[in-house]
């Protein structure tokens, strides 16, 4: 469904986000194969083998790989990244370059209500053209539609 969309834009050397409908073998492969181009992909339940890896891997984490705090429309949200190339030879998915896990803490400013989030999801950029920092940044810049730092 994807695809014939790319197909009249220019994504050589971009980065394409998708959310985890998206997140197909398919579309990885004509991603980096076909376009010279990157994805990111949230990982959930419709691969739940991929998923269950994910889980698996980050089950026991310690301080985090990169971390950013937000604020505006009435909460202050910091976003903590996990990320690793340990899965790279043994996730079944095309051209996985690291996996990574994020954890959302969002407090209400009015209320002081907590609430938090864990993302799974995988990158066909390597460590040498995405760090933590960048990784986090392009899952935060996800609705961007321009002035994005892309890999």
């Amino acid at each position: 469904m994807a695809i014939p969309l790319l197909e009249a834009i220019d994504i050589e050397g971009k980065t394409i986000t998708a959310d985890a409908l998206l997140t197909q073998r398919r579309l990885a492969h004509y991603l980096v194969a076909d376009r010279q181009a990157h994805y990111h992909f949230t990982v959930k339940g419709n691969q739940p083998r991929l998923l269950e890896d994910l889980t698996l891997c980050f089950q026991e984490r310690h301080g985090p790989d990169a971390v950013s705090v937000d604020s505006g429309h009435g909460r202050i949200e910091t976003r903590k990244i996990w990320i690793s190339t340990e899965l790279n030879d043994y996730l079944d998915f095309p051209h996985v370059g690291q996996a990574f896990v994020i954890e959302r803490e969002s407090v209400d400013k009015k209320t002081g209500k907590v609430s938090t989030e864990t993302a799974y999801g995988i990158t066909s950029c390597p460590p040498e053209q995405a760090n933590a920092d960048k990784v986090l940044n392009t899952n935060r810049n996800h609705w961007c539609t321009s002035g994005c730092d892309w890999c």
